[in-house]
């Protein structure tokens, strides 16, 4: 009965990841795993959990979930060059720019200005450039949708990670008609530092109450790999705008999303750590053998053999064989 009632509990209680993030309160930091609980008795509420929310999946918008140009961001730059009166920036620059913030980019690479209201005012400038060359217009890639959905279906939490500003990303989501599909989102006012910098998927992970460890990025790029690296999680890298051979610092390189099952999620969070709880095996140490030869055994025998006018002397047994030699040196026979 007890073991009735308290399943029944567990699944009238409020759902675990509420739509809105307001809603949940955040703990000691780094958060308590969330893959088991030994204090929970009851084994329909251990196989919950231990289901598939005890991982986190962090997303990037553009090149992963939708279809990237590259050229818009090209574009928009060259574009806001022009207007504010400063020489283009060379293609090398602007590789060097990708995936940071737009302030970040403005101040530290271009060297345009350092004031803050003038780093505010050309990184909206910038970002009303790019929209405008969307058009609004966004369309998912291949195989997302059908992964994002299966992740639903399994429980799974997501964030989803951008540099671009909170009031573009919340529009390009509603066009694509995903809201409240992500339990967090990270926007470019929520952040300092863009890539390489690992401090969107750290912040994403905390919002989220996953320890790093238990978090996949979805990236499509060598600086994703670098900062959720550096932010000690997982990456799966797909190869919308690299090929997959420039990729493969990452932990999986795929084509599509839905080329990937949960089970091959599992595999890349699946990790042992005394932190969780579990013991680590103790390997049983093989001895190895001795290469030395055993210490000689003096033998007793003192009888005198003449073999050809050479007097040779029994000096050692090693292993029950009799040896004989000279005092200086033995032959074995």
């Amino acid at each position: 009965m007890e073991l009735t009632k308290e399943s029944e509990s567990f699944y009238k209680e409020k759902e675990r990841f509420p739509d809105s993030f307001e809603e949940k309160k955040l703990g000691a930091w780094p958060p308590k795993n969330k893959a088991d609980n030994p204090l929970l008795h009851n084994p329909l509420v251990r196989q919950e959990r231990m289901g598939c929310g005890w991982l986190g999946a962090i997303f990037e918008w553009e090149g992963v979930l939708i279809e990237d140009n590259p050229d818009h961001e090209k574009q928009s730059w060259l574009a806001l060059s022009q207007e504010e009166g400063k020489s283009p920036p060379p293609e090398f620059m602007l590789r060097r720019i990708e995936g940071m913030k737009n302030e970040q980019a403005i101040s530290e690479v271009l060297c345009w200005s350092r004031d803050p209201a003038q780093l505010k005012r050309m990184a909206s400038r910038k970002e009303e450039i790019c929209q405008a060359l969307q058009g609004g217009i966004y369309r998912f890639r291949a195989g997302s949708q059908e992964f994002v959905n299966v992740l639903t279906r399994h429980k799974i939490p997501m964030a989803l990670v951008s540099t671009r500003s909170r009031k573009n990303l919340e529009e390009a989501i509603g066009a694509i008609g995903i809201e409240g599909v992500f339990n967090v989102v990270v926007t470019a006012e929520d952040v300092y530092r863009g890539k390489p910098d690992p401090e969107m998927f750290a912040y994403a992970a905390q919002l989220l109450q996953f320890i790093p460890e238990r978090c996949i990025v979805f990236g499509n790029s060598n600086l994703t790999v670098e900062a959720a690296h550096d932010a000690k999680m997982k990456c799966v890298a797909v190869a919308s705008k690299y090929k997959v051979y420039e990729l493969t610092a990452a932990d999986l390189v795929v084509r599509w999303l839905d080329e990937i099952s949960v089970v091959d999620l599992k595999n890349l969070a699946d990790i042992e750590l005394t932190e969780f709880g579990s013991t680590p095996e103790l390997e049983m140490e093989v001895e190895e053998e001795d290469r030395h030869p055993p210490p000689l055994t003096a033998t007793p025998v003192s009888v005198l053999i003449w073999i050809g006018q050479l007097m040779l002397l029994p000096v050692a047994i090693r292993k029950g064989s009799v040896c004989w030699g000279k005092q200086e040196d033995y032959i074995g026979i």
